[in-house]
């Protein structure tokens, strides 16, 4: 048996160790009545057997049974209570690991209300530290003789791309609010992430968003329609349309008088093509600064069918009709002889076939006195029943 080891202790040079084993490797002999101190960012773990039997905070510990009363049903103290005996320690580190950059490796697809789907990028930084050291050491660090931050920051990262994309996709409608709800997306994702630190016996400190950004296509986007906010539908057309002049008149191959009407036709191409092509670049259902929703095209008016009136109520029925929907009464062919019905051209005054009078003889309506069609049983006039 060697040496018993009676001063134990854990220093870091680094700032990156969150966990640390004594020793190293396999387990140490300690004696009763050996000192652990534990720094005021540290504590101590204290394990025996494969069993966490306490957890020391800051300070300078003694080993006994007085301070680790657990020992007394692990081992026996034969010889006045200075008898080596196998053990470990695991120091856990408390401090803050701070300035942690996350950011997503993939775009986030996103189903904007106003540019549809799109796909973000998001950038930040976060801290975290250990609270519970037992149950850090037991879920994460395991037998491991060291523990450094850049060990576990991939897999946190992983965690808030995760929780941090089901809360934009819950809370957030379109990427033009991006900028005034950073503080609240971060406090949202915040809260969410705290259960999922908190099983492994972490807490995160804090979480800061610094971007969240659309690819460089939707950024030209936004830019085109904060151009047209702020210099008006019209004076955007014609600042873009004489930018497009002035490219073409410097395009090679185009010098002199040639050149210059080619601007010209091109940007006054251009001028006419500014309208269909910012609407297709919008995307649908989106309108420019000051212009107003399109009403719905009305669908063309049918030409109206020509009517019959009926003789006797006088409600319109369609042409060819033979009675009247209303009455019933016999609706008259036009131009048919009121005697002999046969068909006689416009303006006849007596049947070509019978030679009777074309115009029917004319009845007062016993009410109202209107004039009506012989045979009439309601007037048009008043719509009394004629007897």
């Amino acid at each position: 048996m060697g040496l018993a080891i009676e001063v134990v202790q854990s220093l870091d040079d680094t700032g990156e160790l969150i966990c640390s084993r004594f020793p190293a490797s396999g387990d140490a002999d300690l004696k009763m009545g050996a000192q652990v101190i534990v720094r005021e960012s540290q504590s101590a773990v204290f394990f025996r057997g494969g069993k966490a039997l306490d957890t020391f905070g800051p300070g300078r510990h003694t080993l006994t049974t007085a301070n680790i009363p657990l020992l007394q049903q692990v081992m026996s103290i034969p010889f006045g209570g200075d008898t080596p005996f196998k053990a470990e320690v695991y120091y856990v580190n408390h401090k803050v690991f701070p300035n942690i950059k996350w950011g997503t490796r993939e775009p986030i697809p996103f189903r904007d209300t106003e540019l549809h789907l799109v796909r973000l990028r998001a950038f930040g930084i976060m801290s975290y530290k250990v609270e519970d050291a037992q149950v850090f050491v037991n879920t994460i660090v395991g037998t491991k003789g060291s523990f450094q931050a850049d060990e576990i920051n991939d897999f946190l990262k992983g965690i808030i791309i995760g929780r941090l994309t089901d809360f934009l996709g819950e809370n957030l409608k379109s990427v033009f609010d991006l900028a005034r709800y950073y503080d609240e997306i971060g406090s949202g994702t915040k809260s969410r992430l705290k259960d999922d630190f908190g099983k492994y016996g972490m807490s995160l400190e804090d979480f800061i968003i610094n971007a969240i950004t659309p690819p460089e296509e939707v950024q030209k986007r936004i830019d085109e329609r904060s151009g047209m906010a702020a210099l008006g539908m019209n004076d955007y057309m014609r600042y873009s349309a004489a930018q497009a002049m002035q490219n073409a008149s410097k395009a090679e191959g185009g010098g002199g008088m040639a050149g210059t009407g080619m601007g010209a036709g091109m940007g006054l191409g251009m001028g006419m093509m500014m309208p269909g092509m910012f609407a297709q670049a919008m995307g649908p259902g989106m309108m420019m600064p000051g212009q107003q929703a399109p009403a719905a095209a009305a669908p063309a008016a049918a030409a109206p069918a020509p009517m019959v009136k009926c003789p006797a109520c006088g409600t319109d029925n369609a042409q060819g009709a033979k009675f009247c929907a209303n009455c019933g009464q016999k609706i008259p062919t036009p131009g048919a002889c009121p005697k002999c019905g046969a068909a006689n051209a416009p303006g006849a005054r007596f049947c070509s076939e019978c030679g009777g009078p074309m115009a029917a003889p004319k009845a007062k309506c016993p009410k109202c006195g209107a004039e009506m069609e012989a045979g009439t049983k309601f007037c048009s006039e008043c719509g009394n029943k004629v007897e």
